[in-house]
This record gives C-alpha cells, structure tokens and sequence, in this order.
C-alpha cells in the first residue's frame, strides 16, 4: 500500500538566501533558491504501510488480520482482498508481482473447486478438501517466520553487544610455555645423560696371590680323581678372582702339577693332580 506526499508550493519554501548557506548544490555549483519549474513526479515519494516478503507472507496476514480459521478459510474474501492488494503492485511493479499471480491462480483454483461436487478419495471415507494443501503450506510458513522472529531476539554481536577489548602491557603479563609429558620425558632422559657423563670412577688395587690360589687349587683336587673344569672356579667372588685361578690353574699345568684332560672334541674337561710313580 502507498501514499504520495505532497511538497509545499514554491511561495512557501525556504527563503532565496540565508545568510548566504547554499540550500544545497547541484552538479558541485551551489543553490540558493529554490528553481521555480522544478517538477517532482506524483510518485517521487511513497510511504510504504505494510511490507510482505512473498504471498505465503501477505496470504497470512489477511488471514490473520481478519481473524479468519486458518484451518477453514473463507476462499471469497481472502481471495477478494488478495487480488486487490495484487492489482495495485501489478500497476506499480509488474515484476514484484509475477510471484503474487501466481498464488493468485492457485487461490482462483482453489475457489473454483470449492464451488464444484466433493471429490472422494480411493480408501477414505471423506472428500478432500482443496484448501489442505494451502493450509499446510500456511501452517508451515508461519511456523518458520515465528522461529526467525526469536531468533532475530536472540542477542547478535555487532548489533546487540560488542566484544571487550582490553590492552594489557606485555611486560606485565607473564607468559609461561605450556608443557606437555613428552616434553617431560625427554628433560628427565638428558639429565640422566649427563649424569652418566659426570660420573666419579674411584679405582682401587685389588692384592691378590697367584700362589695362594694355586694352592687352593691343589687343595681342591686333593683325594678326587677327576674334577671338572668348571668346579675349579667360584664365580660369586667375582671377575678378578676368576681370572686369578685361571692364571693359577696355567701356573700349575707348566709345572706339570696337573693335568687337563680332555676326552675327545667339544668334550668335558677336567682336571686332577698329575700322577706321581712312587
């Protein structure tokens, strides 16, 4: 719907000049009075009431403006109203109003139908009633239009509220690294590292006598026949002291105190005391 506003009559404009402040300026000069001829259209200037976002939108608000059942409509007067609302856009904006003839159609259609027998569907006891589609499609678009409503009430950032911006020195807020546990892991291996490197080796000199250990060997081969190679050792005490009964057990094999017997290859060795004719 629109209205034209009437402008005043030239006599009752501004004055030609006021205190020489141009009353505006045309192609960059400026204008200090009014042009006489000037000629404005009867349509320069038009309020528009009500404004509707397609024809599902102007349908539901005839409907709704009414009063009317959306769920029984009456097809004459809202088609009366609709057709008129469509006539004046048509002489105004013909291209608006492609989309409004043709719910206009749909809406003719619908009347026509009405006006015919009632149609029985297969398997249903009632006829169909042509207006049940148009009320689903309703029923449906008011359902979207009063969820963007609430929507639009929810607070948006930009037009309802800004975000808080405060600047804070650097220097005084500290900012610490964040440490995850294999960054963890990784500090403890190479202070362990560097803890091997570090290490204090204290070597100390260990008194031990071939010759006491050759004795021990022969004592330990005294009154037995055969003593396998292995029992001569005591490995409990040590590698120095292995070493030490091996250079013992050598010592006493030179001297031909002992011998070392072996059966055949890869075979058991042994050792007894060397045998002396009496």
């Amino acid at each position: 719907m629109t209205s034209a506003v009437d402008l005043p009559p030239p006599d009752a404009a501004m004055p030609e000049v006021v205190d020489q402040v141009a009353l505006a300026r045309l192609y960059g000069e400026p204008l200090f009075a009014l042009p006489q001829d000037l000629y404005i259209p009867p349509d320069a200037l038009e309020v528009f009431l009500e404004a509707f976002e397609g024809p599902l939108d102007l349908l539901l608000y005839l409907i709704r403006k009414q009063n009317f059942n959306i769920l029984d409509i009456p097809m004459v007067d809202v088609t009366r109203q609709y057709l008129g609302y469509v006539d004046e856009v048509r002489s105004r904006n013909l291209e608006l109003a492609a989309e409004y003839l043709l719910m206009a159609a749909m809406l003719i259609e619908i009347k026509s139908r009405m006006l015919l027998p009632p149609r029985r569907q297969e398997g249903s006891a009632e006829p169909e009633d042509p207006r049940a589609e148009l009320v689903r499609r309703l029923l449906e678009y008011e359902r979207i239009k009063l969820a963007a409503l609430r929507l639009n009430q929810v607070p948006q950032y930009g037009r309802d509220f800004i975000r808080a911006q405060v600047a804070i020195e650097q220097s005084l807020q500290p900012r610490f690294p964040d440490v995850d546990v294999a960054e963890l892991q990784q500090a403890w291996r190479d202070i362990l590292k560097r803890a091997t490197l570090v290490q204090h080796h204290r070597i100390t000199r260990e008194e031990l006598s071939v010759r006491e250990y050759m004795s021990h060997v022969l004592k330990a081969l005294q009154g037995r026949r055969f003593v396998p190679f292995e029992d001569l050792f005591q490995p409990e005490k040590g590698g120095t002291v292995l070493v030490v009964t091996f250079i013992a057990l050598l010592e006493l094999a030179k001297e031909t105190l002992i011998e070392i017997t072996q059966a055949e290859a890869f075979a058991p060795i042994y050792v007894r005391l060397a045998y002396t004719p009496v």
